[in-house]
């Protein structure tokens, strides 16, 4: 991300292409504060022009409309404009693009909504409420999907188990899982209204390249936000951070993957920023694997099991990586686990992936196909 430039009215962020849509972030308080420049940043990364305006007590929507201008004008704004608010700043968002001055509007948890209720938005819109809110009614909600009728473009969500400043990692009610999905569904509008469009997939296959097959550690990193995290969920191995992700990949992960390792794609879905690709997967054990078997001895055996990847994008650049594997059927298949009398399978559970017509339910007792009426033994 380039050097960020303070503004007489404001905190600008500029995303790492120097350009891009604007975007004016409304935080939970007036005043600009680290939390509000990190939060600024956060949105720069995923390609936004990002204005944090300075507004005046009592004349907000004077100094909120003048922002909007002022950042459309601006010379890395590439022209589409749109507001995402926090609590009052929610409020603000609403009234926003109700008056006109943005192209879409994004409110989370918005305090005292009602009061403004009766001027919906024309613009797309997406307002985001905690089930357990004490300061924001949940009976709000009720009212703004009322209120939006027919509109084609609005969308209303309830959190459940979450309270006011969900989304906020600098508050006690910080809820991450409630957070990251309001965050794509944030993205989510902003993306189909605004802008910027990434070919996400393009990208996946661009970091999959560089770590497989080029298996260049720091083009890998490239691929990646400034501060990635990778988590393989059955072994509980990865990095979080750049320096301890890049020491992973170079020591623990590039020079330990199978000389003969395949990868077949066999489906994927896009998300506005997130891929999820399910993989079949198959190698020899002819190496000591640190990330998906550490201290375990190479076997020689060879080795078949179905992948699934959920990677989050910020921007054009990878997020996260939560990778997902049935390390009992690799156990099975390298003859650490006995599976005789455990309902588990070795490589056909892959092999299935490939070919659903193989043979289903083999490892129940009680089956019997359609119109077998034979009682179970």
């Amino acid at each position: 991300m380039e050097k960020q430039a303070v503004l007489a009215k404001g905190h600008l962020s500029l995303p790492e292409a120097g350009k891009g849509p604007g975007l004016l972030l409304l935080p939970e308080v007036t005043a600009i504060t680290d939390s509000a420049r990190q939060l600024a940043d956060y949105f720069a990364e995923e390609g936004y022009v990002t204005l944090v305006p300075a507004l005046s007590e009592g004349s907000e929507a004077a100094d909120l409309a003048a922002a909007a201008k002022s950042l459309r004008k601006h010379k890395a704004c590439t022209g589409k404009l749109g507001v995402v608010g926090f609590s009052a700043g929610g409020r603000l968002a609403w009234q926003a693009a109700a008056r006109g001055d943005v192209d879409c509007a994004v409110a989370y948890y918005p305090r005292n909504v009602d009061d403004v209720i009766g001027s919906p938005p024309g613009k797309p819109v997406v307002v985001h409420f905690a089930a357990e809110d004490s300061l924001v009614p949940l009976a709000s909600a009720d009212k703004v999907r009322t209120a939006l009728g027919q509109h084609a473009d609005a969308e209303v969500y309830v959190y459940p188990n979450a309270k006011h400043a969900f989304a906020n990692p600098h508050s006690t009610d910080w809820a991450r899982p409630a957070a990251a999905l309001a965050h794509a569904r944030t993205i989510g509008l902003l993306r189909r209204s605004i802008g910027p469009q990434y070919n996400l997939s393009d990208l996946w296959d661009q970091h999959l390249a560089q770590e497989f097959f080029v298996k260049d550690t720091d083009a890998t990193m490239r691929t990646m936000v400034r501060e990635p995290y990778v988590n393989h969920v059955p072994t509980l191995t990865g990095g979080v951070g750049h320096d301890q992700l890049r020491h992973f990949y170079a020591t623990h992960f590039i020079p330990t993957l199978p000389s003969d390792v395949v990868m077949i794609p066999i489906s994927r879905t896009v998300g506005p920023n997130c891929v999820v690709d399910e993989m079949y997967s198959s190698f020899t054990h002819d190496v000591e694997i640190d990330w998906m078997l550490p201290g375990v001895k190479p076997t020689g055996r060879r080795v078949e099991i179905a992948v699934v990847s959920v990677v989050n994008f910020r921007g054009p650049k990878l997020y996260h990586e939560h990778i997902y594997w049935d390390q009992a059927s690799v156990l099975v298949q390298i003859g650490l686990l006995d599976p005789k009398g455990l309902p588990v399978a070795g490589a056909e559970a892959a092999r299935k992936i490939v070919d659903p017509t193989l043979p289903s339910n083999k490892l129940m007792p009680n089956w019997r196909p359609a119109g077998d009426e034979t009682s179970p033994a």
